[in-house]
């Protein structure tokens, strides 16, 4: 086949199976956040570049080696979205939904970055996602972080997962610790990947989360962030502590666990598993309370958290088939006539209907074991004649025959 034919690489093609895994993710996630009040958004796929620049930085990776920008036929530069918080924010400053806070948001759909394809990891994946815009207070963290639980546990994944936690602080506190990191990180320049020694000059923090072994190294020597945290980002955390506590929710504090960004503060998290290898983190968030206000509207405070769909449909159990069909199967011109206002009716009354529209009976037939159906109605020159067909169970063998004025009521000891 034309190399042109195959999916771009790090893309893939979600087949039936891989679908049933999907919709089981996000229908979950969907039922659980509505009980929770959240509300299902959509925001478009592509927005203008600045919609990403200019909250997560013109300087970033993500920005400068992740998105997908292009220009379109007008000139305007437009990207793909690499996330779904900004389009979120900006969809609620656009439609002018500042004026009815607190507002609960729940997504899903793709995000675009152009990564290096591993498992778990393509460069059009999929995420859910919510938002809780509007709600200041320590317990707008702790309802976020027991939603993604509670989504987790209806997937049976929660038990193989671990909730990571840390503190970001204030942005009195975020600054006296990002110079003292630069500080510490000067010291050992030369010792720094690459990598790290351009986030030393753009986002310091982002270096605690290196993957380098020998940032791995200096990391451990740096000054934790506990000692510059302010009382009011101490009281904060610990309310949030609390909170889970009262819930029963178990966490693991990682003083290593940060976002480099400056509109983020106060709570992030992460529920990590090592069921998937080097891909292990499932669902994370945090709070982003400068986020609105970098974007051009009025500073309001937020916390959110994003899971990736193909992970977590790697980790639950293979989802219920699709309903077993009735398929029906006519003989002749005049079963042929009637099988297509058949399907129809039967359908409309709830049945799944197989119908296939040429070959013999035992093609048929087959193609009736083929698919799993679970019973058989042939519509036979004879049995119409008597105004009836013949059902035949496809599980035991036995075949019976039915008047056709009662064939929906015989029909539905097969209903899957």
């Amino acid at each position: 086949m034309s190399e042109r034919l195959q999916p771009v690489r790090g893309t893939q093609d979600l087949l039936p199976a891989a679908m049933r895994r999907f919709r089981a993710v996000t229908e979950t996630s969907r039922r659980i956040a509505e009980r929770f009040g959240y509300e299902e958004i959509a925001t478009p796929i592509f927005e203008f570049s600045e919609v990403f620049s200019r909250p997560i930085g013109e300087t970033t990776d993500i920005v400068m080696k992740e998105m997908y920008s292009f220009a379109d036929k007008s000139g305007e530069k437009l990207s793909l979205r690499p996330e779904n918080t900004a389009g979120v924010v900006r969809a609620v400053m656009t439609n002018g939904l500042t004026q009815s806070l607190p507002l609960r948001l729940f997504y899903h759909g793709p995000m675009f970055r152009y990564e290096r394809p591993q498992k778990g990891r393509f460069r059009q994946f999929h995420q859910i996602g919510i938002e809780l815009i509007g709600v200041k207070e320590p317990q707008g963290d702790v309802e976020a972080i027991s939603l993604g639980a509670e989504i987790l546990d209806a997937l049976g994944v929660l038990k193989r997962t671990v909730l990571e936690l840390n503190t970001l602080g204030d942005g009195e506190s975020r600054g006296a610790y990002r110079d003292a990191l630069v500080k510490f990180y000067k010291d050992h320049h030369h010792k720094l990947s690459e990598d790290s020694r351009h986030r030393l000059e753009r986002n310091p923090l982002r270096i605690l989360d290196s993957k380098d072994e020998g940032d791995k190294r200096i990391n451990a020597q740096a000054p934790p962030f506990a000692g510059f945290l302010t009382p009011a980002s101490r009281d904060f955390y610990a309310a949030v502590k609390r909170g889970l506590d009262d819930l029963g929710i178990s966490y693991t504090e990682n003083p290593r666990l940060v976002r480099g960004l400056d509109y983020y503060c106060h709570t992030a998290f992460e529920f990590t598993t090592t069921d998937l290898g080097a891909q292990g983190t499932v669902l994370a968030g945090g709070r982003y309370d400068g986020l609105m206000g970098v974007m051009g509207g009025p500073e309001t405070p937020g916390v959110g958290w994003a899971g990736g769909i193909e992970r977590l449909a790697l980790m639950i159990a293979e989802p219920p088939p699709a309903p077993r069909p009735i398929a029906l199967i006519p003989i002749g011109a005049e079963g042929e006539a009637l099988a297509l206002k058949l399907a129809f009716e039967l359908r409309r009354a709830g049945f799944a209907v197989d119908l296939a529209y040429s070959g013999n009976l035992q093609k048929r037939m087959r193609r009736a074991d083929k698919i799993k159906a679970r019973a058989a109605v042939i519509l036979g020159e004879d049995e119409l004649k008597r105004g009836s067909a013949a059902i035949r169970d496809l599980d035991s063998g036995n075949q019976t025959e039915t008047p056709l004025a009662g064939l929906k009521d015989r029909l539905a000891a097969f209903r899957s």
